[in-house]
């Protein structure tokens, strides 16, 4: 099977994990397009250039289908956004810049480029009052990047395991709403709940090693959090 095939399935069947809560034509349309972003986001963290080029390609021409259909008038509730269409633009930016870089086989700046995209859809729903599953997901996403980029800085400081272990805590948090905001499709998917059970026990992990007050057991507790997210992110988030 071919890189092109295997994305087409794998947005097919991202495509109906995003729709296991049906909303209105554009978050529904976004949800859509945020699938083959998925891929774009985890193939530029994994040194495949083609394939990054070809995932961007998709989530490029999805996301254009979105602003050529609801651009001009969007149907409530982004109906009175007045930041609706500037919004759809940033992200076909974020797409031109990333696509740029991609080309250049720079792939680490492309995936923070490409970052910027989930920030800017994430606040078009939040302007209008509209939550999906993604949401929890960046929520959590959000605080283990806090935790890993500053894990080892805050273990050297003051009081340095108790002040990761209350980051920690608010990790835990999150990731307990991640089985407690999933859509109903996914609570009974069982790929779905093997994923969410190891990103769970990879916090659980790093907070005993946090009590053991051990720092080598809480640097390699860190070390073994971003990977089970990833892998559900690629396919739920």
């Amino acid at each position: 099977m071919t890189f092109k095939q295997t994305l087409a399935l794998l947005i097919g069947t991202m495509l109906f994990s995003s729709l296991a809560s049906a909303a209105d034509p554009v978050t529904d349309a976004m949800q859509k397009a945020y699938a083959p972003y998925r891929v774009a986001l985890f193939k530029t963290n994994s040194n495949s250039q083609t394939e990054a080029q070809q995932a961007i390609d998709q989530a490029r021409q999805t996301w254009s289908a979105i602003a050529t259909k609801f651009g001009a008038t969007p149907p409530a509730p982004y109906d009175r956004d007045t930041e609706f269409a500037s919004s759809l633009a940033g992200v076909s930016k974020v797409y031109d810049k990333a696509a740029a870089e991609i080309a250049k086989n720079a792939l680490t700046e492309a995936h923070e480029t490409l970052e910027h995209a989930r920030d800017i859809m994430a606040d078009m729903r939040h302007r209008n009052d509209v939550i999906v599953y993604s949401d929890h997901m960046n929520a959590y996403h959000a605080q283990m990047e806090l935790v890993l980029n500053d894990g080892a800085r805050t273990l050297a400081g003051p009081n340095g395991i108790q002040e990761l272990t209350a980051q920690t805590g608010a990790l835990e948090f999150l990731a307990a709403r991640l089985k407690t905001e999933a859509p109903s499709d996914y609570a009974r998917n069982e790929e779905f709940n093997a994923m969410l059970a190891a990103v769970q026990k990879s916090v659980a992990d790093l907070k005993a090693a946090l009590f053991s007050n051990d720092e080598a057991k809480v640097k390699a507790a860190l070390g073994k959090v971003k990977v089970p997210y990833s892998r559900m992110f690629i396919k739920f988030g």
